[in-house]
This record gives structure tokens, sequence and C-alpha cells, in this order.
């Protein structure tokens, strides 16, 4: 790796991809947004390379199998997160009769505690839940 003189210090400088023999016959464009361009920059940057040799490396050392890991991983918090709210919906729906109920009689309905027990257990859950994805990205 190079190196730059600068005023007080040496400066590392970026570094392309090394030549090889008969140079390399395939080429690959990739479109990315303003966002995944400064991101990509930063990390190039950051470990002294340029973005094609970041792009290459990364993949090639596991990147598209952690990418698979990573969209399943996505998938599976949606599904999670679609049923989390269904339930909470439903228990929504039944707190509100309730309290309908009990301001019409003023009697505290039986069902309010089991669905206050009900209440407990999806937020232990949803705690799980967290607890799994904080695991899974360690």
């Amino acid at each position: 790796m190079g190196e730059v003189k600068g005023r007080d210090h040496k400066v590392p400088r970026q570094t392309r991809r090394r030549r090889i023999v008969g140079g390399r016959h395939h080429r690959h464009v990739v479109r990315v947004t303003e966002e995944e361009e400064g991101k990509l920059l930063a990390l190039a940057l950051q470990y002294r390379v340029s973005v094609a040799k970041l792009l290459v490396d990364s993949a090639l050392a596991g990147g598209a199998e952690v990418a698979v890991a990573n969209a399943s991983v996505r998938h599976e918090v949606i599904v999670q997160m679609f049923a989390t709210h269904r339930l909470l919906a439903g228990i929504a729906n039944n707190v509100n009769q309730m309290a309908k109920a009990t301001n019409a009689t003023g009697e505290v309905q039986e069902a309010m505690v089991v669905t206050l027990s009900k209440v407990r257990e999806v937020a232990e859950r949803i705690s799980s839940f967290i607890d799994e994805l904080g695991r899974a990205a360690s």
C-alpha cells in the first residue's frame, strides 16, 4: 500500500486491485442509491480500498451467504411482527369492549383478568423475540 506525505504525517493511500496476468475480462455494473453510495465510499475509505475491490472482496468472502441469511431473518421478523400486530389488535378490541361494559355497569368484567394476563403474555413474547434478535445479531 502506498503512502502520500501530508504536512505533518504520512496518510495511507487508497489501493486498487492488483493487476493480474491476462487482465480482467468480465465487468458488472451496480446501480446504487445516494445513501448506498455514501456508505460504500465511507467503507472503502475506512479500509483504504476502491469500491470495486470492496464489493468483490465482500462478496467472495461470504457476503452473499450473509446477505441471504439476513434476508431470511428479515422475513421472519416481518412474519412475527404481523402476528404480534394481530394479537395486539385483538387485545385492544377486547379491552375497549370491557371498558365500555365497565363504564356502563360500574362493575369490572371477569374477562378483564384474562385479557390483562394475555397482555402480559404478549409483552413477554415480544421481549423474548427481541432477545432472540439480539443473540442473532451477535
